[in-house]
């Protein structure tokens, strides 16, 4: 209850106030407002069970225990979202839409992959499929409200073909506690001759790795130099090499030319200089890495870093956030130190005037097969997800941000601050980094790949050879498929 007389002499309190009220009002109308048109476009699927399939990461497990449950409570209709391994996440969506089977009304599309998507033509026309369905629009949600990496599931004319539940950069992650050591300080300069800090060269990257492993050893702690992606079974050492190590080298685009040639010999660049310089940077931090490194994909980098085994690493930035906030998982709370990578000299130029990345800008999208039993409910399902009110959590939860207006909401803000400023990094750097190429030949490209990359990591061959064979296998591909002349 308002008494005008205690504010009598300050109308200026009294009219904070009163907007205060009008504002939760408001707020409260349009809330209630929404939710009720939720409950009347959910009541003719009421019942229907949605089947989707994501992969286990931190993203995907909050829209299954969260975001699932929250719209099911609304709408009646229920989403069994499958959370599983990278592979087989791939492996059933791929197989099912191949088959036209429609055993899942949605599936995630990981970046690099939506281009062989839409080749095959597997996905609905997210936007022609609302412009036709007026009913089905949800009130206050809208594609504009995406940050631009929604344009990365667009085809040429611009329409969307899948809805981003999450996207991240992948930073330089060390250890403060380490790094800030007094005894550390002082061994490293008596060692190196310069004073330690986290890396700006990968010589440095190298000195640090090779020190801090010695350095926890004498010190009797489980911990290592840096953390390897690179499992030698594995595509996750593959994408490593080529989406992260290999562009901060200054080798873009898996060092495919123009009219599809990756080897020098016919214009490529995948077993040139820069590619060599940055395989063998890489394979020789091995011995300052975790014993786990050469069984290691992008979640395991992430539980390593969190335990405490690694002072310092590439890291995707779904993993930054909880590693930096969340104690009941991770062992380095309030001791994690974000930054940008190192890069090869003209790199960073190169980044900033969009002749180049320095790294991956990672993530997914939710979108419907044509083979979808359920095409209405489920584009009600992701328009749910696709609200700003439920993206905060998200982005705590999952260290990712698709919307715009993200950045700026009190939650995110706050956990910024106790992450060294991960988001901030993320919204003001973000410009330097890309997805990958658009090639639609990516998953047997990749394939033609892998095995020389894991030799390498395994050392049954040189980095040298790897990469000489690696772009002559990536040739035979593009070239059985029509790409190279």
């Amino acid at each position: 209850i308002f008494n005008p007389n205690y504010y009598k002499g300050n109308m200026k309190m009294m009219k904070k106030l009163i907007c205060a009220f009008l504002f939760t009002t408001i707020s409260f109308s349009v809330f209630a407002a929404d939710n009720a048109w939720w409950k009347k476009a959910g009541k003719p699927y009421k019942g229907t069970v949605l089947q989707g399939i994501t992969e286990n990461t931190p993203p995907g497990n909050f829209a299954a225990s969260v975001l699932a449950k929250d719209f099911e409570k609304l709408t009646g209709i229920k989403v069994r979202l499958e959370n599983t391994s990278w592979d087989a996440m791939y492996d059933k969506a791929i197989k099912d839409m191949e088959a036209n089977s429609g055993i899942y009304d949605f599936v995630y599309i990981e970046q690099d992959i939506v281009y062989s998507y839409l080749d095959r033509d597997f996905l609905v026309n997210i936007s022609k499929e609302l412009a036709g369905n007026p009913s089905l629009v949800a009130p206050g949600v809208s594609l504009d409200d995406f940050t631009t990496f929604i344009d990365y599931f667009k085809n040429g004319d611009g329409d969307v073909f899948g809805i981003p539940m999450e996207a991240f950069i992948k930073v330089y992650l060390y250890r403060k506690d380490l790094f800030e050591a007094a005894d550390a300080k002082a061994a490293f300069r008596s060692q190196y001759g310069y004073g330690l800090a986290p890396a700006t060269t990968f010589g440095q990257w190298r000195d640090n790795a090779e020190f801090f492993t010695g350095y926890c050893a004498e010190k009797g702690m489980q911990c290592w130099g840096t953390t390897v992606q690179g499992h030698t079974g594995h595509p996750a050492s593959t994408y490593e090499f080529l989406e992260s190590i290999a562009p901060s080298f200054g080798l873009y685009n898996w060092g495919v030319s123009k009219d599809y040639h990756s080897c020098v010999k016919g214009g490529g660049q995948l077993n040139g200089g820069r590619a060599k310089a940055a395989l063998n940077f890489w394979t020789q931090l091995l011995p300052f890495a975790p014993p786990e490194a050469l069984q290691s994909t992008w979640s395991e980098v992430g539980a390593s870093f969190a335990a405490g085994r690694a002072a310092q690493g590439w890291v995707y930035g779904e993993n930054a956030a909880w590693i930096a906030t969340d104690a009941e998982k991770s062992a380095v709370v309030g001791k994690v130190g974000v930054t940008l990578p190192p890069t090869a000299e003209g790199v960073m130029q190169q980044a900033a005037s969009g002749k180049g990345y320095i790294g991956y800008f990672d993530g997914g999208a939710y979108g419907i097969p044509h083979s979808s039993k359920n095409r209405k409910a489920t584009m009600l399902w992701l328009q749910y997800m696709s609200q700003n009110e439920v993206q905060a959590d998200w982005a705590i939860a999952g260290g990712r941000i698709t919307h715009k207006a993200t950045y700026a909401d009190p939650k995110v803000v706050a956990v910024d601050a106790k992450s060294d400023g991960y988001f901030t990094l993320m919204r003001d750097t973000g410009y330097l980094f890309a997805g990958a190429p658009e090639f639609p030949f990516h998953g047997a490209g990749r394939g033609a790949i892998d095995p020389f990359i894991y030799k390498a990591l395994a050392g049954e061959i040189t980095p040298e050879d790897a990469l000489d064979g690696a772009c002559q296998a990536l040739d035979k591909v593009m070239k059985k498929l029509g790409y190279q002349k």
